[in-house]
């Protein structure tokens, strides 16, 4: 075993972040404790479970990361601090959006950062069996695929690996109520990742065009779930996806509108909120949860 501690600048509000993750039921959160154990998917192929708590407030923060062992702790320290986006910090975005009209839900949800997913193969997998449904029942249907062909460990479940999930077939899906095409849509996933044909590694280092590009070409993904895997899968800082309908309605009630605002009101209203578009979503989104 070995433990880290690790201090970054404020404002980070980490309860927030476990209230965030506490939503999916296959997160192992300690809200009492100011925890959460991490699946940290080992390149070969095994797994590690490691504990991040909270020792700091929203002002200070402070982490103890615990890992199992003291392998690579450099590398894995660098994913955790990917996850929870603590080499960003938030004070500069956030005096920005206090200059804009989103200072109200800024001011509300100050020191929520942006967090990515687990695993960027798990993001995409997530985001297709979430597409067009609500989100209780996503949950539920991530929740059954995931302990079904995954794995645990330590009260920790795991995604399943490419390499498993190219060999499913169609029926085994529709056994846990998936539809035909999103049955194919995941397994589809499945196999371009373990050709090889998509290459998660490498999209991280493309531009936000060149990832949408790259990923929408396969069947199943459409702009907003590329838009989902640059947000989650990657931390993108400057996203706004204008056609999710959370955003709009919050821009509605945030701004009192009568119907939704359109495309180029949208436009409009996201000017002032460059270079930070991800944040102005996030923190929409939050408005109305």
């Amino acid at each position: 075993m070995a433990v880290r501690n690790v201090k970054i600048e404020g404002p980070y509000d980490f309860d927030r972040v476990l209230e965030r993750l506490a939503l999916d039921p296959l997160n192992a959160v300690d809200q009492d404790d100011r925890s959460v154990k991490v699946p940290y998917y080992c390149p070969s192929g095994n797994g590690e479970v490691i504990h991040v708590q909270a020792t700091g407030s929203t002002d200070e923060p402070e982490f103890r990361i615990t890992f199992e062992n003291e392998e690579n702790l450099d590398e894995k320290q660098n994913r955790i601090s990917d996850i929870f986006q603590w080499q960003t910090g938030l004070h500069e975005m956030h005096e920005h959006f206090l200059q804009t009209d989103l200072k109200p839900i800024f001011e509300e949800h100050i020191g929520t950062p942006i967090i990515l997913e687990f695993d960027p193969f798990a993001t995409i997998i997530k985001s297709i069996i979430h597409q067009q449904l609500n989100l209780k029942f996503a949950f539920t249907l991530t929740h059954r695929f995931v302990t079904t062909y995954g794995w645990e460990k330590d009260g920790v479940w795991f995604y399943p690996c490419p390499e498993k999930v190219s060999a499913l077939t169609v029926e085994e899906l529709r056994e846990l109520q998936f539809s035909q095409r999103k049955a194919e849509y995941v397994i589809g996933v499945g196999q371009k990742v373990s050709s090889g044909e998509l290459d998660l590694a490498k999209l991280a280092t493309q531009t936000d065009e060149e990832v949408i590009k790259e990923l929408t070409k396969i069947r199943g993904i459409g702009p907003w779930t590329a838009q989902s895997f640059l947000l989650f899968g990657l931390g993108r800082p400057n996203l706004f996806p204008k056609a999710d309908i959370g955003i709009q309605n919050a821009i509605k009630k945030l701004f009192q509108m009568e119907q939704k605002p359109t495309m180029e009101e949208l436009d409009e209203f996201s000017t002032a909120w460059h270079p930070y578009l991800s944040y102005a979503s996030l923190y929409l989104w939050r408005s109305i949860e």
